[in-house]
């Protein structure tokens, strides 16, 4: 499916979704763990929801061949002639269930392992951040850039590490202004897309490629920097339950959070 007609897809979606979730929204009955999904993790009703009405959508207008979602797995009978979606259909559950207004959904198109589209929107506030390979990064339809920041100490940061890489970072002398762990990776990645956030890093090895891939992408279109946490090339398996490190940042900042990650 051509990529702008993947998001006009993703538009008609998005109401959709957040119309059923409404009323589940900060509820024991929302947050209610239903199964194990495919990575490993709890589907909670909202996850649950959320995803049938994504993939019936995505059935109904053939969008793409297969889809690889958080808590299917990898489903394959979509009907279309090629393309690999990557669905994460509640990023950020927790914060849903909770009723913590910061949660996502977020869809991916790649065509033979080549990202063309990337579409989150934050289901509490309506937010939708969006690319198309080649074409930049939108926030509600304008144009977005990384923030031009280019010291530490007067950046904002999320930042996921469990004590020991914690304890490591403040050794090696990592400081920011403000470090924030919002919840939901595919929005604080297009956080740092749309210049609120300098940069997202997570060192837990747990993010996944249904988490990352809309946000990172969004994150690249807008001239973000992300790679491995040292700077080296990341790439994602297209397996639910292979976790990857991450660092997405604006070119400076980038710069020196990877090198001091290097430093011993």
């Amino acid at each position: 499916m051509d990529p702008a007609e993947f998001l006009s897809v993703c538009d008609k979606i998005a109401p959709m979704v957040e119309e059923a979730l409404a009323p589940l929204i900060g509820t024991e009955y929302g947050a209610a763990e239903l199964c194990m999904g495919a990575d490993n993790t709890p589907t909670e009703r909202l996850d649950k929801i959320a995803e049938d009405i994504i993939l019936a959508v995505f059935r109904s207008r053939k969008v793409c061949r297969a889809v690889l979602s958080e808590e299917a797995g990898l489903v394959t009978d979509i009907g279309g002639e090629s393309g690999l979606a990557y669905l994460d259909p509640v990023d950020g559950s927790f914060n849903a269930g909770a009723g913590i207004p910061f949660y996502a959904l977020s869809i991916g198109l790649s065509e033979g392992g080549v990202m063309t589209a990337g579409y989150v929107r934050n289901l509490a506030n309506k937010e939708t951040f969006t690319a198309i390979r080649g074409k930049g990064a939108f926030l509600d339809g304008r144009p977005i850039r990384v923030s031009k920041k280019a010291e530490l100490n007067i950046s904002a940061m999320s930042i996921y590490a469990r004590a020991p890489e914690m304890i490591s970072l403040l050794e090696k002398g990592m400081r920011t202004r403000r470090g924030r762990k919002l919840g939901a990776s595919a929005l604080e990645l297009c956080y740092v897309a749309c210049g609120r956030l300098e940069g997202f890093l997570d060192l837990r090895t747990t993010l996944r490629i249904t988490d990352a891939a809309a946000g990172m992408f969004i994150c690249e279109e807008a001239g973000g920097i992300v790679t491995q946490p040292d700077g080296s090339p990341v790439a994602f398996p297209d397996d639910v339950c292979a976790g990857r490190p991450l660092l997405a940042a604006n070119p400076v900042i980038h710069a020196k959070v990877s090198e001091i990650l290097r430093s011993k």
